[in-house]
């Protein structure tokens, strides 16, 4: 077996040279997919609405580029995890992520997230909706997902199999990931009950990957989500923790650190994406992607809008006037649906 990951890992390699020593070159949504001419939205308040594509777009006219390199073996053996975070680097391409998944490393930021979304300065809107990117491009055969600002520059990139613990970076890797290839970060567990000491991710440790139903007949104060099947619809969600510094919110006080390293205490952050169609297929479709995240244990819900610091309006119980988790006293305001356009193709 570990041959055949030897195999593997050498194989990625070759085809992450794109990202790491400077050769451009980026796939379409689906990997091995053809180039197609990419579906442009009007970005004009003026062009009005425009159903969302199902197609992929094609390739960025300047591809973005990075100069590191990969490592061609693991270099993380018998490492010192707190030498490790002490000169703490996000790692430089998909390889590396590997590598460090192997050994409970992050591959991604490790400042522990806050309980609030945090938006971007600026937030596209198109005939008073927020606007949702469909631009999705990938790179190193489809492993790595580039995350975009709202004017379509690359910010990071986000590495199939690695770990990551910011609300950000979760949400980018479940919408590039998460329905499409029933992958999560390699630091989450569906389990409920691990421990970190009984794990190798130790603080970095999340939990939590499983069915959410979105019945609003047993929970009222929960909004409906898009299409969810708890309400007759053909789309199955999926929850899974945000590990935060604490939560503070009417109704919920527990300002209490996610994973202190020995224990977790789960708070009421959750991020909730579409796991399977109606068909129990995973989701592909661009209009069947969604990616919610909750700060108050499913009274209220933002929408990922597949951009850095793109979060959709405020959604749900407590934004109506209800009072938290109440079944007697609750008043979900509807999902504000969005606008689609390509940042890319300006």
């Amino acid at each position: 077996m570990m041959k055949l990951r030897l195999l593997a890992l050498i194989l990625a390699l070759l085809l992450s040279l794109s990202a790491c020593v400077n050769i451009p070159g980026l796939l379409p949504t689906e990997p091995g997919a053809e180039v197609t001419t990419p579906t442009v939205i009007p970005t004009n308040p003026t062009d009005g609405a425009t159903e969302p594509p199902t197609e992929a777009p094609t390739e960025p006219t300047d591809p973005p580029v990075e100069d590191h390199e990969c490592p061609d073996e693991d270099p993380y053996q018998n490492v010192d995890k707190t030498a490790f975070y002490e000169e703490y680097t996000p790692a430089c391409c998909w390889v590396n992520a590997q590598y460090r998944s192997d050994h409970g490393l992050l591959s991604g930021a490790m400042e522990v997230p806050g309980q609030y979304a945090q938006d971007a300065d600026y937030r596209p809107m198109q005939n008073d909706k927020y606007v949702r990117n469909t631009a999705t491009y990938y790179t190193d055969n489809g492993n790595t997902y580039i995350v975009v600002d709202s004017y379509g520059n690359e910010v990071l990139r986000i590495y199939e199999g690695g770990g990551y613990i910011t609300l950000e970076e979760v949400a980018a890797y479940m919408y590039a990931f998460g329905g499409a290839r029933g992958s999560i970060p390699a630091n989450y567990t569906s389990s409920k009950s691990t421990k970190p000491a009984n794990s190798i991710w130790g603080q970095y440790l999340r939990v939590n990957h499983s069915y959410f139903s979105g019945d609003t007949s047993r929970y009222p104060y929960e909004p409906k989500l898009p299409d969810i099947s708890g309400c007759g619809g053909s789309l199955q969600y999926y929850e899974m923790d945000i590990g935060t510094t604490g939560t503070i919110t009417p109704g919920y006080t527990n300002p209490v650190l996610y994973n202190n390293g020995s224990k977790i205490t789960r708070g009421a952050a959750r991020l909730v994406y579409t796991r399977y169609d109606k068909n129990n297929n995973g989701i592909f479709e661009q209009n069947e992607v969604y990616v919610f995240y909750t700060h108050n244990h499913y009274n209220d819900f933002r929408e990922y809008l597949n951009y850095y610091g793109g979060w959709g309006e405020m959604f749900g119980n407590v934004t109506g006037g209800g009072t938290f988790d109440s079944k007697y006293n609750y008043n979900p305001t509807p999902y504000p649906t969005t606008e689609y356009a390509d940042f890319m193709a300006a």
